[in-house]
């Protein structure tokens, strides 16, 4: 373990036992898919960019669990889009964040599920199916993995943290930036990972395996959930100038407290 285990998780508000239902429920289709050896269909949706049959099902299996318990709740899902966009709360689903980590059995790839209440996250899960981890937060009640509390790290200088990063593979135009970007943290840090599933990344900050995150091109679906695992685990998540607009501007940053003013001065490239 990396992170300290003491604390047990009280009992579950009711919405996120819901999100952890259809969690696992998704997780099942991916492990079955993943175990059985059969052919996948993959299609292309851009350069870079890959759904399978396996997406789909876990995510119909995701809305189909949520629609029963809420009806009236909304969703913004990475393969079906958005529905009832005016809704008190919006489910924000990817099923399968690292699909082409899945396609190429890497195993290093989960389901990510966040609540929003009137615009603010309140609800969190990433569930990793090939490991059976299970991170979960609610607002104000801190974070989780498997039921035990987990908080980011004590790392005080950016020179000894562990850096998880993505490349930004669906903005291929702003590689130069992120390229410079990269080689100021191999410079700065004490090294960089990219292990391509951005929803965990931001669990793996949330448990303190990673001191910090950063990626630029992300949709809502790839941070919405991990954004509140950081945060109720103590850490801070903002976009690349430390504002609250990560989830529109599809640039976050994410740290423990001591190290975050340094990774974005790091981030702050012009020119």
């Amino acid at each position: 373990m990396f992170f300290k285990a003491l604390e047990y998780a009280p009992s579950m508000h009711p919405m996120l036992n819901i999100a952890v239902r259809a969690a696992r429920r998704a997780g099942s289709i991916i492990n079955r898919a993943s175990l059985s050896g059969a052919s996948l269909n993959v299609r292309a949706k851009r350069a870079n960019d890959f759904v399978t049959q396996v997406d789909q099902a876990a995510e119909e299996a995701i809305i189909e669990i949520v629609r029963k318990a809420y009806p009236d709740h909304g969703f913004l899902a990475e393969e079906s889009g958005a529905t009832s966009k005016d809704a008190e709360y919006r489910w924000i689903i990817d099923p399968l964040d690292g699909t082409t980590n899945f396609i190429h059995g890497f195993p290093q790839y989960c389901v990510s599920i966040g609540v929003q209440h009137r615009g603010a996250l309140a609800h969190a899960v990433v569930y990793d199916p090939a490991k059976n981890e299970l991170f979960t937060a609610s607002k104000g009640r801190g974070a989780f993995v498997n039921d035990r509390r987990m908080r980011v790290s004590k790392c005080l200088k950016l020179q000894d943290a562990l850096v998880g990063t993505g490349f930004p593979f669906k903005e291929v135009s702003r590689l130069d930036l992120y390229t410079r970007q990269l080689a100021r943290f191999m410079r700065t840090s004490a090294g960089v990972r990219r292990a391509g599933a951005a929803a965990l990344d931001l669990a793996y900050v949330a448990c303190g395996r990673l001191d910090a995150f950063w990626e630029l091109g992300l949709s809502p679906w790839d941070m919405a959930a991990g954004a509140l695992l950081v945060q109720e685990a103590g850490g801070l998540v903002g976009d690349l100038h430390g504002d609250q607009g990560f989830m529109e501007s599809g640039e976050v940053a994410a740290a423990t407290p001591k190290i975050f003013t340094s990774l974005l001065e790091n981030l702050a490239i012009r020119g």
